[in-house]
């Protein structure tokens, strides 16, 4: 079979779930399916390094990453020849005209469940098509029952078209010495001292405003004072949290190192004392399920995806009350016999993902379409 994939997030929004997802889903496809032949429809950029889709099949698009969004139903892509084209961005950006079956990935519907959190450009395009994707596309894959159940019910996706299959935390996310990352962590960041990490991006979706407040209750009750520290590209909603910071006088106590490359992220989640991801929406959430990987108490809302992808594995917490989660903040790191137990229960959970499954799942998908035909 000649299959495509629209691959530019791979490239473009490399670091973010979709990103992420993109790039761990051609790759490992490409490591593991020797009988179809895979055409990766990506921009002039190439991987870098020894990185095996480098010698993958490429068709090129002179395409920038600049408003992708805003200009992603002029820059359609032409899959001719494909016996099925997958679209893993939400399905934005489908062909024109339908030549094989199609197949997206819809991760969410925050446009539609928190319209507020997200851009205009991206709320006005999302509200356009995606009735359309639904209608059109022959299967429809998503990252999380509590995604599926999202489509079925507000949106009227044919449940019989969706399947379920799960992200997973790539495979650089483990334990490693603590004191190795805390060295890292100190000389490339100056972080000195016990930390609480956040990371995952300043969307009012993120519940930064209750995180914070949560933390400085906690922090007065603390033998040892810690330090919260939030990573993430400063964007415009992080001028609100930083001024909000400034103006509540807890500058001193509240960092923002600003965008984390990824080679960074195991020594941030390793140094950290605590890994906390209040989001009042998911679709499948990723860095939670990274931080129990890498052996961090972690602490999540109860509420979207959350409980479904962290198990009992981390410590779940109502995201709208300050008193749960500066309960759920206090116990992680207070509670020893709970925390050594609730690391053990995080690395077990983490090990139940894996994106050789994802792939396989995924391309099992392919097949049955194709042979439908």
């Amino acid at each position: 079979m000649q299959i495509g994939i629209d691959s530019r997030a791979a490239i473009w929004y490399r670091g973010t779930g979709i990103g992420t997802y993109t790039y761990q889903l051609i790759r490992n496809i490409y490591l593991i399916d020797k009988k179809n032949e895979y055409h990766f429809f990506l921009p002039n950029e190439k991987f870098q390094g020894t990185d095996p889709l480098n010698s993958g099949v490429f068709q090129s698009i002179s395409q920038t990453k600049d408003k992708f969004w805003e200009t992603v139903e002029e820059n359609h892509i032409h899959p001719e020849g494909m016996d099925l084209y997958h679209v893993p961005q939400n399905g934005l950006g489908l062909p024109k005209e339908k030549t094989c079956p199609w197949v997206v990935t819809i991760h969410d519907i925050i446009p539609y469940v928190l319209p507020e959190t997200v851009g205009p450009a991206y709320l006005e395009i999302f509200k356009k098509q995606m009735p359309g994707i639904i209608e059109k596309a022959d299967h429809i894959i998503t990252v999380s029952n509590h995604s599926k159940k999202d489509l079925v019910e507000q949106l009227h996706a044919d449940e019989k078209k969706i399947s379920v299959i799960y992200e997973a935390p790539e495979s650089t996310y483990k334990p490693i010495q603590k004191q190795i990352a805390k060295a890292r962590v100190a000389n490339k960041y100056g972080i000195e001292g016990p930390f609480i990490l956040y990371l995952g991006g300043f969307s009012p979706r993120k519940n930064l405003q209750g995180l914070i407040d949560a933390f400085m209750k906690v922090n007065q009750e603390l033998s040892m004072p810690h330090k919260l520290v939030i990573f993430g590209r400063h964007s415009p909603n992080y001028q609100n949290i930083s001024a909000y910071v400034e103006k509540q006088g807890f500058g001193e106590q509240v960092l923002f190192p600003g965008f984390a490359p990824m080679q960074d992220l195991i020594f941030l989640y390793n140094a950290a004392s605590l890994f906390v991801y209040p989001s009042l929406y998911e679709g499948f959430g990723l860095p939670p399920l990274e931080a129990l990987a890498c052996g961090t108490p972690t602490v999540v809302s109860n509420i979207s995806s959350l409980p479904e992808v962290v198990g009992d594995g981390a410590i779940l917490i109502d995201p709208y009350s300050r008193d749960s989660l500066a309960e759920g903040i206090y116990q992680g790191l207070t509670d020893i016999p709970y925390q050594e137990q609730l690391v053990k229960k995080g690395l077990k959970r983490a090990e139940a993902f894996s994106w050789t499954k994802t792939a396989a799942q995924t391309i099992k998908i392919y097949q049955q379409l194709c042979e439908k035909r």
